[in-house]
C-alpha cells in the first residue's frame, strides 16, 4: 500500500510539473504573440496611421523589416507621390515577406481607411463591371499601404479622372536575362529611343526598372486617346526594331525573341501599368526603380538594380531628383505623331 501511495504521489508531482511547464510555455507563447501584435500609431500630416509588426522580416537576405519598408516609403514620399498621385494603383503584397509567394492586388480592400480614395476602372472585356483601385495622394497613404506589406506600386499611364487619355508614353526595355551583355543592349536601346523621342519633339526621362531593364517615359498632354498613344509607341518600337533587327524586337513570343531585347509598348494600353518611380521591387537587395540623368546611362557601374532601399536616399541627398520637373515638359502628342508619320511613310 505504501509503495502504491508513493507512486501515486510521484505521478501527481510529475503531472503538476508538466502542467506548470505547459502553463509557462503557454504564457511565453502568449507574450510573444502579444509582442508580435504590438501596434503603434503615428501622425502624418494630420492623418493617424496605425503600424503593426514592424520587426517582421520582409527582405530575408538583406535583414530588412516591415519597419524598414515603412520608413523608406515615408522618407521617399515627397519625391514618389507626383508619380502615383491620382492614378489607379495596383500593389504587390507579401504577407510573409518576399521569401514567400506574394500577390497582385487591384481591388482596394474594404478595410482601407475612407481617406484613401478609390478610382473605379470599368472593364473593357465584358467580364465584370470593373475594379475599384486605391489611389495614393498623400504620404500617409504610402505609409499605410507599406504597413499592409505592399512592396511594389504599379501605376497606370492615366489619371483617375481621364482613364482614356494618358499623360505619358512609356517604353519598357525587357531583356531575356539579367546578364551584363543583355543590359548593354538595353542601354543601347534606351539611348536610341531617347534620341528619337527628342527629335520628334518629346522630352524623354530615364529610370531603372529595379529588375532587369530600363524605362524611358515622356510626359504628354492629355489630348490623345489611349489607343492612339499605344499606336504611337508601337510605331516607335517597330521603327527601332527595323533599324536594329539583331538587337531589338517587338515579337510577343518569348521563343521568337531569342536574345534580343523586347521593346514593350504594351504598357500604354488601357488599364495597363508600369512600376512607379521610386517603388521597391520584391527581389534580394531590395532594388528600387530609380530615376536617372541621361549622363548616367553610360556609367560603368549602372545596372537595373544599382539603387536600393538602402542606398537611394543617400544618392538623393547628393543630387536633385532627375524627374523633379517631369510634368513641366508635357506637350501634345499631335506634333510627334505627325513627325513620326513622315519618317515611316
Amino acid at each position: 500500500m505504501a509503495k502504491k501511495a508513493a507512486k501515486k504521489r510521484t505521478a501527481s508531482k510529475k503531472t503538476a510539473a508538466k502542467k506548470k511547464t505547459a502553463s509557462k510555455k503557454k504564457a511565453a507563447t502568449k507574450k510573444r504573440a502579444t509582442k508580435k501584435r504590438a501596434k503603434q500609431t503615428i501622425e502624418i500630416d494630420g492623418r493617424t496611421v496605425e503600424l503593426s509588426s514592424q520587426s517582421a522580416t520582409m527582405f530575408p537576405d538583406d535583414g530588412l523589416t516591415k519597419g524598414d519598408l515603412v520608413s523608406y516609403y515615408r522618407d521617399i514620399a515627397e519625391l514618389m507621390l507626383p508619380h502615383v498621385r491620382e492614378r489607379p494603383l495596383t500593389v504587390q503584397r507579401f504577407s510573409k515577406g518576399i521569401g514567400s509567394r506574394g500577390f497582385l492586388q487591384k481591388q482596394a480592400s474594404d478595410h482601407y481607411p475612407a481617406w484613401i480614395p478609390r478610382a473605379h476602372v470599368p472593364s473593357k472585356t465584358g467580364r465584370g463591371s470593373g475594379v475599384d483601385h486605391a489611389v495614393c495622394n498623400e504620404p500617409a497613404a504610402l505609409v499605410y499601404l507599406a504597413n499592409q506589406r505592399c512592396v511594389t506600386f504599379h501605376v497606370s499611364s492615366t489619371r483617375a479622372d481621364m482613364l482614356e487619355h494618358p499623360d505619358q508614353v512609356i517604353f519598357d526595355f525587357d531583356p531575356t536575362d539579367a546578364s551584363p551583355a543583355s543590359f548593354e543592349r538595353v542601354r543601347q536601346g534606351a539611348g536610341m529611343i531617347g534620341e528619337l523621342l527628342d527629335e520628334l519633339g518629346l522630352t524623354p526621362f530615364l529610370k531603372t526598372s529595379g529588375s532587369r531593364g530600363l524605362h524611358v517615359i515622356a510626359p504628354i498632354e492629355r489630348d490623345t486617346q489611349v489607343d492612339d498613344v499605344r499606336a504611337f509607341a508601337r510605331a516607335v518600337c517597330e521603327l527601332m526594331a527595323q533599324q536594329q533587327p539583331t538587337l531589338f524586337t517587338t515579337e510577343m513570343s518569348k521563343k521568337a525573341r531569342g536574345d534580343r531585347v523586347f521593346l514593350d509598348y504594351l504598357r500604354n494600353g488601357y488599364a495597363q501599368t508600369v512600376v512607379a518611380a521610386y517603388t521597391a521591387r520584391p527581389l534580394a537587395g531590395a532594388p528600387v526603380s530609380t530615376p536617372l540623368t541621361w549622363d548616367e546611362l553610360t556609367a560603368p557601374d549602372l545596372h537595373a538594380q544599382r539603387y536600393t532601399v538602402k542606398n537611394v536616399r543617400e544618392r538623393l541627398g547628393r543630387m536633385t531628383c532627375p524627374w523633379a520637373a517631369f510634368y513641366d515638359h508635357a506637350v501634345s502628342l499631335a506634333g510627334p505623331r505627325a513627325a513620326l508619320a513622315k519618317r515611316t511613310g
